[in-house]
């Protein structure tokens, strides 16, 4: 039998419509293998990020696009694989972590720790491996939103290392984990450095897809250290809408320009508020000032998510709404952050060439 036309499956692919996809399906996807007669298709995908919420509808599209060439027999395999950032190898610890990404905010109190855990939670639940370092040494709140108890303190391996504590399938480490709860962190920046280089270094964090680091508010000494120490494969920027929080956002973001750091995009929280007793929609902190600054800098905005007593009300009792609620409709709105975020990583890695190490000077 005649084998069916390969350039005709591309253009099939091409074709497949998603809302997942701001491009053509058939950037996210390597072909790995065809094997086809004249009726009947064999098709090996590999898709470029882990998004098990879309696979059995992508699986439907590329099916439907395949018989519109008159190809009803399809045998399809659809598998999932995280591209790893190309930056100089990690060392240690670290070595097994595909992608390190920074959550960051210029300021305190627009919700980026909340963000970070449910991103972090969200990539989980599509299906990768992920872990979260809390690294704001002065004010930790991990322990809090993942609902780890004080007495529950991470296992010391070989006198050295530091095993993650787990909770939800993720990986989570704190400097909250090691001190008692209303101890303060009473350090200089170059101590808060240094133990958040070893909580980062020494725990065995495995293999992790992606390592999602809840950094703390502003653009000071730990901020600049992990940019020279450590490979970051790209940042996401969490703001609200309001003037002062993006006058913050704009300073975190020339930032992670002179420390040539991706970012893969801006987060507005709290973008609208819904009335519980009258269903009124009231843009409480302003509206549209995340898009101008995302088209300022030529990034994406990834996510315009509302200002929701429940995401409060899950994180304050330890399970954060991806966990507690994913079904809802800002469960659904961390999922496709998620999605937007692999995406977007996904284009950065493909388009990234390895670059040296930085040596910042004032």
């Amino acid at each position: 039998m005649q084998s069916i036309d390969e350039s005709k499956v591309y253009a099939a692919l091409s074709a497949v419509q998603s809302p997942l996809f701001d491009d053509d399906f058939s950037t996210l996807t390597s072909v790995e293998s065809i094997s086809s007669n004249d009726q009947s298709l064999n098709l090996n995908l590999t898709l470029g990020i882990k998004a098990h919420s879309h696979e059995s509808f992508l699986k439907m599209a590329i099916e439907h696009q395949l018989s519109e060439m008159g190809i009803k027999d399809v045998s399809l395999q659809l598998n999932a694989e995280v591209l790893e950032s190309p930056t100089l190898a990690r060392q240690g610890q670290l070595k097994a972590v595909k992608n390190i990404i920074m959550v960051a905010s210029g300021k305190g109190g627009v919700g980026k720790s909340t963000t970070a855990i449910n991103l972090a939670l969200a990539l989980r639940q599509e299906g990768a491996n992920v872990g979260i370092l809390d690294a704001d040494i002065y004010g930790p709140s991990m322990s809090t939103m993942l609902g780890i108890p004080p007495e529950a303190k991470p296992e010391l391996v070989d006198d050295k290392y530091i095993q993650p504590i787990n909770k939800y399938g993720l990986k989570s480490m704190s400097v909250a984990y090691m001190s008692k709860d209303k101890t303060p962190m009473i350090w200089r920046g170059p101590m808060a450095t240094k133990a958040l280089q070893q909580l980062l270094e020494l725990t065995l964090w495995g293999e992790l897809d992606y390592l999602i680091i809840d950094m703390p508010p502003g653009t000071g000494d730990i901020h600049i250290s992990l940019a020279q120490k450590v490979n970051v494969s790209a940042a996401v920027v969490v703001t609200t809408p309001q003037e002062m929080a993006l006058i913050d956002a704009r300073k975190g973001l020339e930032m992670f320009k002179k420390v040539n750091i991706p970012v893969l995009g801006i987060v507005e929280n709290m973008s609208t508020h819904t009335c519980t007793n009258c269903g009124f929609e009231e843009h409480i902190f302003g509206s549209g000032g995340a898009q101008q600054l995302a088209d300022e800098y030529a990034v994406s905005l990834l996510a315009s998510l509302p200002l929701n007593a429940k995401v409060r009300e899950h994180v304050d009792a330890g399970e954060p709404t991806v966990s507690k609620d994913p079904s809802s409709a800002i469960g659904r709105a961390y999922i496709h952050l998620a999605n937007k975020v692999s995406i977007e990583l996904w284009k950065s890695n493909s388009n990234m060439a390895p670059t040296p190490m930085l040596n910042i000077s004032e």
